[in-house]
């Protein structure tokens, strides 16, 4: 194979460039856990599961796209990267170092391309083209080679490329000139689209679980990369406090982890915090369970290793003043201290804020606790994110849905069914 800096264009773009700035470093267990358009938003490097090795990876990609780094600078890169985290990482060197390399140059220049052809009123015709010096050729993709269909073609919407791992194949802008220097006389007819189904995840923490592709397109490429940044219906803000619900919009994947919550865990009744008390107070014991005091805050270190500074701030209103209640809620708040320190499950999303007219990833911690005065258990969450954090429990969640409604997004971790039996 040529080197890939010449594969995916010689010269980086603006719409490639801007493409790939505007994602959001999102830490995964595995290639399965972000899937189709939600790579429009995330960037993530399979079992990566920690900020810093993700946002090392992020670098390293930024380099190749804007300053044509080719795949052998890129390895030097990857050599560095795992040596610094100790990354443990599936496959041989060569192989995944290429599969991270070649899968972000070529998606990121095809939503970039995707970006000009559709602001190109010129080019109402598109044709595949698959590129000749591929040294193993795909059948189905030689075969769409040169097939021009009209630009609204919903044909492209699963067959965009890349199609697979690997895939060098691109689309070109045709105008009817240029269509009839081809000898045609309008587009061709859309190929039939015969669907397959695949199992997927194998190896994932997840599981594995079945998808349906179309013949010739490999599982998680059946979209096309930048559809959704320019059509999608975006989420609306997120309200206070946090809501259940689908991950990114219509027509995306909801992604959950098979399989219950752990059980829930016992928690006496007595240690919520008594009526009457000041915010003050609240959040002076909130504070205490991670020891940061109103004055002084702590770095605290999550099940999965992420850092969060807790203090007065996580407390407060637009005016700085303490305010924790919720009318009454607040005495829940030993509920969200313990979700936050030993959470049954940690999730992490990227969603789209309004206020800040951008794309945030937000990390949710989940658990379930059984207050020895109540019949059935009680949620406590907690969520953090760029913009700020949000919590719900108690009083707030006895009429919210279902547990596996707040399962969203990416599960990067899962309390071991060994601590319930210890």
């Amino acid at each position: 194979m040529p080197d890939a800096v010449a594969a995916y264009g010689s010269l980086p773009f603006r719409e490639q460039s801007e493409f790939f700035r505007r994602k959001l470093n999102l830490p995964t267990a595995a290639w399965t856990d972000v899937y189709t358009q939600e790579h429009d938003w995330a960037f993530v490097v399979a079992g990566a599961n920690r900020d810093a090795i993700v946002a090392d990876f992020r670098g390293a990609i930024e380099r190749a796209i804007s300053g044509g780094t080719t795949l052998e600078e890129f390895r030097r890169d990857f050599d560095r990267i795992v040596a610094t985290h100790g990354w443990d990482y599936n496959g041989g060197r060569d192989w995944r170092s290429r599969v991270i390399y070649d899968t972000n140059l070529s998606t990121s220049y095809a939503a970039g391309r995707y970006e000009q052809l559709r602001n190109s009123p010129r080019t109402p015709y598109w044709q595949y083209v698959h590129a000749d010096w591929v040294e193993h050729p795909r059948a189905q993709h030689v075969a769409w080679d040169g097939l021009v269909l009209e630009a609204s073609d919903p044909w492209w919407e699963q067959h965009f490329p890349p199609n697979d791992f690997g895939c060098s194949c691109s689309v070109r802008g045709l105008s009817l000139r240029d269509l009839e220097r081809l000898g045609k006389s309008g587009p061709d007819q859309a190929p039939e689209v015969k669907m397959v189904e695949r199992t997927i995840g194998q190896r994932s923490p997840n599981g594995p679980r079945k998808v349906r592709v179309p013949v010739g397109i490999g599982p998680g490429f059946e979209y096309t990369p930048g559809q959704s940044r320019l059509e999608s219906s975006i989420p609306p803000q997120r309200p206070e406090p946090p809501l259940p619900g689908r991950l990114g919009g219509p027509g995306l994947p909801n992604l959950r982890a098979p399989g219950p919550m752990p059980e829930p865990r016992p928690f006496p009744s007595s240690q919520l915090l008594q009526g009457g008390l000041s915010d003050q107070d609240q959040a002076r014991d909130f504070l205490q369970s991670f020891g940061a005091t109103l004055e002084r805050p702590r770095v605290f270190t999550d099940a999965i290793g992420e850092r969060l500074v807790i203090g007065r701030e996580l407390l407060v209103d637009s005016a700085s003043e303490l305010q924790v209640g919720r009318g009454g809620a607040g005495r829940f708040l030993p509920l969200v201290a313990q979700a936050v320190l030993d959470p049954d499950e940690i999730w992490a999303r990227v969603e789209w804020d309004y206020a800040s007219s951008k794309a945030v990833v937000r990390r949710r911690y989940l658990a379930q606790f059984q207050l020895d005065d109540q019949v059935g258990p009680v949620m406590a969450l907690a969520e953090f994110g760029q913009d700020g954090w949000s919590w719900l429990t108690g009083a707030n969640a006895a009429s919210a849905a279902a547990v596996d409604d707040w399962r969203v997004g990416v599960r990067l971790y899962r309390r071991s069914l060994e601590d319930e039996d210890s």
